[in-house]
């Protein structure tokens, strides 16, 4: 038996410097931090939470978003619920890679909910992708969600894994994992 009612598997994915472990340690910790270093293959954090009145713990799993540890996603797709696709605002190329990392996700995660996340959002003056282009990249590519959030002020942070855990409550809740 376990001390949780629920466990999820929530993947961060993205190319390299689009701020997924900025958004992981500030949902986690509540901090913003500056200077982090570049994610080398996968990192691993946990977070444990109440919602709807049961325990659920969130382990999340970082991937590194250089080109070359891409071979490593299919083998971390295994066993995910979920996953989260960030691309920086201020980087019209980051959503660009969109297609082959839901294509890998779907083929390796089946059909888990993804959310895609605008990251950034603190730097709105130095906006490249117009928010309505990530709306229509989420409906295009059938993923959960689209939320756009800054992890330097904290803006729609809890907001994101709050929606991303209703989701997987949904869809897990009438039938246990």
């Amino acid at each position: 038996m376990t001390d949780y009612d629920f466990t999820f598997k929530i993947m961060m994915l993205g190319d390299a410097s689009v701020g997924k472990t900025s958004l992981t340690i500030r949902y986690i910790s509540g901090f913003f931090l500056e200077d982090l270093k570049l994610t080398i293959g996968v990192d691993f954090y946990s977070k444990t939470t109440n919602f709807k009145g049961k325990k659920v713990k969130l382990q999340i799993w970082d991937f590194g978003g250089e080109e070359r540890f891409r071979f490593l996603l299919s083998q971390y797709c295994k066993g995910a619920n979920a996953a989260f696709f960030l691309y920086d605002i201020t980087n019209s190329t980051t959503i660009d890679h969109l297609p082959d990392w839901t294509q890998i996700i779907r083929e390796h995660a089946g059909d888990i909910p993804i959310m895609l996340i605008g990251s950034k959002l603190d730097l709105e003056e130095f906006r490249a992708v117009p928010r309505n282009e990530g709306i229509l990249a989420a409906k295009k590519y059938n993923l959960s969600s689209f939320v756009e959030l800054s992890s330097k002020t904290g803006q729609n942070v809890e907001e994101a894994f709050n929606l991303m855990t209703e989701s997987l409550f949904d869809k897990y809740s009438k039938d246990p994992i």
